[in-house]
């Protein structure tokens, strides 16, 4: 005891001692089924092409993908969300490689369906951006602006062919009024009940988004800010997930994870639904980039931006680690330290 005087007994250090101690006290827990790994197909390719601002990420081949869709299985994640890269000269004004059921993202449904059946959630991105000659997630008026209610139309024909394809869960990320309502009719029309949509309810215009746009080798010119949230507000975020519930939303999506906890912490204290969390693009970036110049330990960076996030109130989280740290949490606590 200090000669300075006393203080309570309670000592929160004693809960800290050991790494035995440490982890049975833990508030939070991060588990491999926490997991979904977004991932990339590029038509016409051979082998897998190396994303530059994203190093460890690949655009797949469909063979390729279909090996990381079994790695992501044994590792016990619970889902991998698709996204497709058609060639240039595919793409025009109203995105129809985005609803060809022989497009390289129905292709891919198909192949990971074929390769893994239901031991892997297979979701879909449901947007136009990576199919658009313009690079925007909706069809272009006269104006050169985004006409919600025909890029609608378009969401319904897709989300049908995505369903058609395999896929068990859809992914609204456009950020269009009414898309949820829309894509929940188009899919009970086609008798596709059982498809559930996970709705990117709160997305942010974010600077973050840098990497992805390689990724998907996208076209866009401007920026998505008359869509896409602004980072100032929050009360919007919850209009809108209160819209996206009310229209059948299955689950519900913050994005980006990161910059955005906050946000996170509210919508998870607000609904009864599924909560998940993309850690995106630039996330992943910084990190890599950082650790590997020898500024941050890569390793203990990772699981602390994750546990942050799962701590905030994601129930799932998209992750380009995913694979990778379920491996090291099923091999044991030191493996994932």
């Amino acid at each position: 005891m200090t000669k300075y005087g006393s203080f309570p007994g309670t000592r929160p250090r004693r809960l800290r001692t050991t790494p035995v101690m440490r982890r049975m006290v833990a508030e939070t827990r991060l588990h491999p089924a926490d997991f979904i790994l977004p991932a990339f197909v590029r038509e016409g390719v051979s082998e897998p092409v190396p994303i530059a601002t994203m190093p460890g990420v690949v655009q797949h081949t469909r063979d390729s993908l279909k090996k990381a869709a079994l790695e992501a299985v044994e590792a016990g994640i619970s889902g991998i969300m698709l996204f497709g890269v058609p060639e240039d000269a595919k793409k025009d004004a109203v995105g129809t490689p985005g609803t060809d059921p022989d497009g390289i993202l129905q292709v891919a449904l198909r192949d990971v369906r074929a390769e893994v059946g239901d031991e892997l959630l297979v979701m879909s991105d449901l947007c136009l951006d990576e199919t658009t000659d313009h690079g925007h997630c909706g069809v272009l008026d006269a104006e050169g602006r985004v006409d919600n209610d025909a890029t609608l139309e378009r969401y319904a024909e897709m989300a049908q062919v995505q369903a058609d394809a395999g896929a068990h869960v859809v992914g609204p990320s456009g950020m269009m009024d009414g898309q949820i309502g829309v894509i929940r009719d188009a899919l009970d029309q086609i008798g596709r009940e059982d498809v559930a949509i996970l709705a990117y309810t709160v997305k942010y215009s974010s600077a973050f988004y840098g990497p992805f746009r390689e990724a998907v080798a996208s076209s866009l010119k401007g920026d998505r800010k008359t869509y896409q949230q602004d980072p100032a507000n929050v009360r919007e975020s919850l209009r809108e997930l209160a819209l996206d519930l009310e229209e059948g939303a299955d689950m519900v999506m913050v994005k980006p994870a990161g910059p955005y906890l906050d946000v996170l912490a509210r919508v998870a204290d607000s609904v009864d639904v599924p909560v998940a969390a993309y850690q995106i693009s630039g996330e992943y970036s910084m990190i890599e980039a950082a650790a590997e110049k020898g500024w941050i330990d890569r390793d203990k960076a990772i699981l602390e931006m994750l546990t942050g996030i799962k701590r905030a109130g994601a129930q799932n989280i998209l992750t380009y680690w995913a694979t990778e740290v379920a491996q090291k949490l099923r091999q044991g606590p030191a493996a994932a330290q």
